[in-house]
């Protein structure tokens, strides 16, 4: 699970912002009636989902963007060459080009608290640090300091938690974050933080390791039958069979620029649906299905897997090519979850109904008059109640983080007829 989330200067981000799935303390009858919406981890609540709204170019994908590059460094850092450089944009204005951007998580993996952070520019990493909760109480992992000169042993401090460290930080440059390096060292608890980022953090509907789609597809057959039939598809039958597809392979070799093809088959799942009104016609899913079909067939598919294992999703405007409805039992999904988790990013103002969903789970996103993006929850509006209509107030502006439209007639002349 996910507790908490900081970065900056990131893309329009340029202060720090904090996106905290603990629930918020409150004693609301309001609160306590969604009580679905939370899961408990010791003495806290910890929100299922997390839905960030706000205007076109406010910086709502950029909180995603911004994600999904962090955790992607801890996947792939330790394949960096020297001549890397990191594919993020700084804050381009005031100067912020020039300085580092930071990262910071909390999440728990085996009821065990970790918070991991580094910074780094676009050409270097330049902190790095570890710490977790193996008795309740903070403990160090290593921290590390690229600014300081000298040697390895300068820059690294060690507590417990991984075994002969030093060996790692001598094979961690500075375009490498030490746990991933770690991870691809064969240290434990390396390989445990890896497998967490790599198959707990889907940062998209399919992760990094996600399981295969004829294995997803035979532990849940008649549970994604039966979702279809719920989102309004006709589909009462799927079957998968292997196939093997002949493709050619060009092998090019430089510098004497001669080319190679050669004749390959690769063996591929090719899924099979029947349909209600003529059940013995079978159809190819790659093939003769809709892409609104084909869409919704892989999302419910990967949502199996997410909610019953209790992973968590990232998604960018989670509406896109689904109907109101179908995101509607998407989230609801998560809500009969054991401890999934959801953070996505919509337009949907229909889902901001407080008979559905708390406060502290709505985010907005607004663009400062700086040009950055400042990123806040409903449940910091103490003065704002929950039996008040959220949707009517956002659409009105309370909360900013909408677009200001000037569409009077006058003005859409003058653009047509100058």
């Amino acid at each position: 699970m996910i507790l908490e989330i900081r970065f900056s200067n990131f893309f329009s981000i340029k202060d720090e912002v904090i996106l905290d799935l603990r629930a918020g303390n409150s004693k609301s009858q309001h609160m306590k009636e969604l009580e679905s919406n939370v899961f408990a981890y010791k003495d806290e609540k910890i929100l299922k989902a997390v839905a960030i709204y706000g205007a076109n170019a406010s910086g709502k994908s950029n909180i995603i963007k911004a994600i999904r590059f962090c955790c992607s460094m801890i996947l792939q850092s330790h394949l960096n060459n020297e001549n890397v450089v990191f594919l993020f944009t700084p804050f381009k204005f005031e100067g912020y080009s020039e300085k580092p951007s930071t990262f910071s998580i909390r999440f728990v993996i085996n009821g065990i608290e970790y918070e991991y952070s580094y910074s780094l520019t676009r050409k270097m990493i330049k902190t790095e640090s570890l710490f977790y909760y193996p008795n309740d109480r903070r403990a160090k992992v290593f921290t590390r300091d690229e600014r300081i000169e000298g040697e390895k042993k300068d820059k690294y401090s060690f507590g417990s938690g991984i075994k002969r460290p030093m060996d790692v930080a001598e094979n961690t440059s500075d375009k490498t974050l030490f746990i991933s390096r770690a991870s691809q060292m064969d240290r434990e608890l390396g390989k445990e933080i890896f497998r967490f980022f790599n198959e707990q953090l889907l940062l998209g509907y399919t992760g990094f390791n996600a399981p295969n789609i004829e294995s997803l597809i035979a532990d849940n057959k008649q549970s994604l039958i039966a979702a279809l039939q719920i989102a309004d598809s006709d589909i009462v039958d799927i079957k998968t069979r292997k196939r093997t597809v002949p493709f050619k392979s060009v092998d090019i070799r430089l510098p004497a620029s001669t080319a190679t093809v050669n004749d390959i088959q690769q063996e591929m799942i090719q899924v099979i649906t029947n349909h209600k009104a003529s059940p013995g016609i079978a159809f190819d899913l790659a093939s003769e299905e809709s892409a609104g079909t084909k869409n919704l067939f892989m999302i419910i598919l990967s949502l199996f897997d997410i909610v019953k294992n209790n992973k968590i999703l990232l998604i960018d405007e989670i509406e896109l090519s689904l109907h109101s409805r179908i995101v509607e039992f998407i989230i609801k999904l998560f809500y009969i979850s054991h401890s999934a988790q959801l953070i996505f990013t919509t337009h949907n103002t229909k889902l901001l109904d407080l008979e559905k969903i708390r406060k502290d789970q709505i985010y907005f996103v607004n663009k400062k008059p700086d040009a950055s993006t400042d990123l806040y929850s409903l449940f910091d509006y103490k003065d704002f109640r929950d039996t008040m209509d959220v949707e009517k107030a956002y659409l009105q502006g309370r909360f900013d983080a909408i677009p200001f439209v000037d569409d009077s007639i006058a003005n859409l002349k003058s653009l047509i007829h100058g």
